[in-house]
Formats: C-alpha cells, structure tokens, sequence
C-alpha cells in the first residue's frame, strides 16, 4: 500500500497504518457499514472509528442495527464527546480520514474550523497535519452554503467525494453501488481493495472517449 500523507516519518516498518473513520448524521450510514466491513479485511489498517449521535439515530432509522454493529467492525472505538481522545491530537500518526457520509452540519463545522466534538477535531488535525481527508459528503440538491463550504474544504487539502453512482460496471444490487463508493474512497488512500470491477476501455471503440466512459 501506498500513497499516504503526512505519518510517513512516524510509522516505523511493520506497524499497522491507521485510518480514522468518521460516520456523521447523514442519511445512507450504511456507507460507512460497508466501509468498516472492507478494512476489517485489510490487516494492515488499524480503524479509529468516531460515530457521532446523528449517525447513531440515523443506523437505527435506516438500518434497524445498534451502534454496536458498527462499533465491532472497528479495531478502536472512540467516544465522540471525548476531546481528549488520541486521534485528536497531531502527535497521534495516522494515514488520514474518511467521513462516511458526512452531513453538511459536519462539513460545515469542519470548513469553518469549529470543532466541537471529536470527529469533527479529527478532521480539523488532519487538515493542520496535511494528512488525507476525504469527506463524502451526502445532500442534494445543494445550495449555495454547502457549495461554498465544500470549496473551503477543498482549498484546505480535502477531497469531496460525494457518493455518485457509477454504472460502467453494470451493478445488479445496492450493495454494488455502495461498494463502488468505498472503494473510490480507498483509493484515495492507496488501499488495495476489489470492490468493483475498473473500467478497462470499451470492446466497441464507438462507445465511451480515451478518457474513460461517459
């Protein structure tokens, strides 16, 4: 694996790299189900997971699951009142962040630098340390404030990566699309994964551009 940010120095050879995962009060947690559920299969990735009260109201709304049920995927479990908590804190080196999904109240403390509780201070410590933040960010239709807060974030280092369906690789379930959004997260981390089939070109030179399907 490679292509982190920011604990290159402070990693030493044969530690597990660690990713936080952040799961706000967005609709669709079950996002970050799948995603906690891909890492658990990747040993080399120690999970850092913050859910945040939204998030736990939301999985209990749309998925009929406890906390718990996230909370066991993960290989440390934080409380999101906890200020004092390791991965809020630079000195604490991990390969970065991912919130999924995050709810526009979160990116807009985060865009603002509000950071009132510990998900949204890991997110803050991410941006000062210059370490990955990948933000999918889960509204629509957007107006004006979510476009400008996304922009803020993007101009800090972030990545948006909103949860946009693809269908080049023909999915047949919700599952298949779910799964594509992790991924295209993981490979924001150069994480190894095989959660969707890559487009690999048209058979049929008159469908699709150089670049990739349309």
């Amino acid at each position: 694996m490679t292509g982190w940010a920011g604990d290159q120095a402070t990693v030493r050879p044969g530690e597990r790299r660690r990713l936080i995962v952040g799961v706000s009060g967005s609709s669709a947690p079950q996002l970050g189900y799948v995603l906690l559920r891909a890492l658990q299969a990747i040993d080399e990735v120690e999970t850092h997971l913050v859910l945040s009260p939204g998030a736990t109201r939301s999985i209990q709304a749309e998925m009929g699951l406890a906390p718990a049920a996230f909370e066991e995927l993960a290989d440390v479990v934080h409380s999101p009142g906890d200020l004092a908590s390791t991965i809020s804190s630079g000195s604490f080196a991990t390969m970065g962040m991912v919130v999924m999904p995050c709810s526009m109240r979160s990116l807009a403390a985060i865009a603002t630098g509000n950071s009132g509780d510990l998900l949204t201070r890991a997110a803050d410590v991410c941006l000062k340390e210059r370490r990955r933040l990948v933000l999918v960010t889960r509204e629509t239709p957007l107006n004006l404030i979510h476009i400008r807060n996304m922009e803020t974030v993007t101009l800090a280092g972030a990545t948006v990566l909103p949860p946009v369906p693809a269908f080049y690789h023909r999915p047949a379930t919700i599952e298949d699309l779910l799964s594509q959004t992790v991924g295209k997260a993981l490979d924001q981390f150069g994480i190894q994964h095989q959660l969707f089939q890559r487009w690999s070109g048209s058979p049929d030179h008159s469908v699709g551009t150089v670049g990739g399907p349309r």
